[in-house]
């Protein structure tokens, strides 16, 4: 058994010293990390640090230069990112990235061709679910994308990952700029997630948040991962947190 804090013996998602540039600009220097299946770990600190970098080498948006990346013991380094998206990863960025031109219906209906079978033990997820789920989404249901909130449209991003009954679920500052209400929405998702055994790697700019749902944190500054433990520790940790995220 993994003692509380530890990796897993046996990662779900493996990031092996990776090098990641924009250019000739070098963002992520020899960064590692791993989660285990139906861990939720979070990737912690400030802003322009390497957070949604470290997401996006994952899926294949960004190319790696140097290290590995291994998902479900497959090298997923240099594949393209639909197809690493059908091993069962499911993204949900910081910008939401709902169509705009489409119904919030047609923008969830879009998932489900390339939905995974549930895990085991777990119920699938379909337009009724979602809807009974997220009574917001059956109410706007025929409304466009274009005219969402930015809750509406991040639920409707968590929604969609959802859909797909991903083994991982890559959340990017799915907090930001949310009313309180929808945080408390999100939050409640993500510890439902948990329970049916979905792995979540988290990038969250609310730390307290963050370390409350994850069951180990990573943090990261310059490109390179500074810290790693366990989550209660270092949300109990306050000069340690301070020092590492000045909050």
């Amino acid at each position: 058994m993994t003692a509380p804090g530890a990796a897993p013996r046996s990662p779900l998602l493996a990031v092996q010293a990776i090098d990641t540039f924009y250019g000739d600009a070098q963002i992520l220097r020899g960064l590692s990390l791993e989660v285990g299946a139906g861990e939720t770990v979070c990737l912690l600190g400030r802003n322009g640090r390497g957070k949604t970098t470290t997401i996006k080498s994952v899926l294949g948006l960004v190319p790696v230069r140097r290290g590995r990346i291994v998902f479900d013991g497959v090298d997923v380094t240099a594949l393209p990112t639909h197809l690493i998206a059908r091993l069962g990863i499911a993204w949900v960025p910081d910008n939401r990235r709902v169509f705009p031109t489409l119904t919030v219906e047609r923008n969830l209906a879009m998932a489900l061709p390339r939905a995974l079978p549930p895990l085991a033990g777990g119920r699938a997820w379909g337009l009724e679910r979602v809807y009974d789920r997220f009574p917001i989404l059956a109410r706007l249901r025929h409304r466009s994308g274009e005219h969402l909130s930015g809750g509406e449209a991040q639920l409707v991003a968590i929604a969609r990952a959802l859909l797909l009954h991903p083994r991982l679920v890559l959340m990017d500052e799915p907090s930001q700029g949310l009313a309180p209400r929808i945080v408390e929405d999100i939050m409640a998702v993500i510890q439902e997630m948990r329970a049916v055994g979905t792995a979540i790697l988290l990038v969250e700019q609310n730390s307290s948040m963050a370390l409350g749902l994850a069951d180990r944190a990573y943090v990261i500054d310059d490109g390179r991962i500074v810290h790693t433990g366990a989550a209660a520790a270092l949300e109990a940790d306050l000069a340690l947190k301070h020092r590492l995220l000045a909050v």
